[in-house]
């Protein structure tokens, strides 16, 4: 395809205008800063959820458990930005075969980790709205270990296929080029797989947050009722919930429904023309970092979502401050 592409840009450039040169303009002049904005923005948070889960949680609820694995997979995969921003900003292709099974590897668990950890967040706020002295067995910190533990391994399942295709892309091309995921090639339907991703890794997902955002709702809405229309105490749960579903929605929709739409364009079958190629991979392009923003944005459920977290980590940060402040104060008098 990229011989193709190479000859067919040779001979649009002598008509004046080259459809072929859309993707290296969104990669040096939108992906590159996006992501280095996203890896700015983000990695802060991360790491201060990270550190904070660490060094101030003296207790850790199921709740925190799903979050502080949703954050350290934020954290692993923001650290992979800074490396494609450098290289789509200098028109550079990663050299290192390894690097680039790693890095896409990360993205993609990342991807679905996220929103799966998301529902196990979901579920564990509306079990203790229905529990709320946590006597049901899925709210206890045991039964979050494990159920933990087999998200990680489902997500490794869904993800194995994409590294055997690009192993397999890579020898073809003499370990030379890494490919995103719609470009590349193998033994496998790759159309059927990136459906099956879709379905398995988004859409079941998906329907799981709305689920349990619809369970909070009519839970919420009976308690209501029989305090006689007071608001209950328990309304941040839902809002939580309906915004993580919106956030998923909003931010994963274009990039999957594209990504397939990518991946048909260059079947045999579809018989598109070259431009229409590339308009449809400029399209594509402009969603990936998009999908990715979730980890800049998850920060602000950690603080909404996590019991007592922001009083701890604040209490924290305030003796942290009293502390320097005094020490500078004892500095100044003894240098006086």
């Amino acid at each position: 395809e990229r011989k193709e592409i190479r000859e067919d840009r040779t001979n649009l450039s002598l008509c004046g205008f080259n459809c072929t040169q859309i993707d290296d303009l969104l990669e040096k002049h939108y992906l590159s800063p996006f992501y280095g904005i996203e890896f700015c923005i983000g990695f802060p948070g991360n790491l201060l959820v990270v550190l904070g889960y660490l060094f101030c949680l003296p207790e850790w609820q199921s709740c925190n458990i799903y979050l502080f694995n949703l954050a350290v997979s934020d954290l692993i995969f923001l650290c992979t930005l800074p490396r494609l921003s450098y290289l789509y900003a200098h028109h550079q292709s990663e050299t290192s075969p390894y690097t680039c099974v790693v890095n896409r590897y990360i993205l993609h668990v990342n991807l679905y980790s996220s929103i799966l950890f998301m529902v196990w967040l979901s579920m564990d706020r509306f079990l203790l709205i229905r529990h709320p002295t946590r006597n049901h067995f899925l709210l206890r910190s045991r039964t979050a270990l494990v159920i933990t533990g087999m998200s990680w391994l489902a997500v490794n399942v869904e993800v194995a296929p994409m590294i055997g295709l690009m192993i397999q892309d890579l020898q073809r091309g003499n370990w030379s080029r890494c490919k995103d995921f719609a470009s590349l090639k193998g033994d496998i339907n790759i159309l059927a797989y990136s459906i099956g991703l879709t379905l398995t890794g988004y859409v079941f997902p998906l329907l799981g947050l709305c689920y349990f955002s619809y369970q909070i709702a009519h839970l919420l809405h009976n308690q209501e009722k029989a305090l006689h229309r007071r608001k209950t105490a328990y309304t941040r749960p839902l809002r939580v919930a309906v915004s993580a579903a919106a956030m998923f929605l909003f931010l994963y929709t274009p990039y999957h429904v594209l990504r397939n739409v990518r991946i048909a364009s260059r079947q045999p079958w579809a018989g598109l023309q070259l431009c229409t190629r590339m308009y449809i991979e400029g399209l594509y392009i402009t969603t990936r970092p998009l999908a990715f923003l979730h980890s800049v944005i998850n920060p602000v459920f950690y603080f909404l979502m996590g019991d007592k977290f922001r009083e701890i980590l604040s209490s924290r940060l305030r003796k942290l401050g009293i502390r320097n402040k005094l020490q500078r104060e004892a500095s100044c008098h003894h240098m006086a």
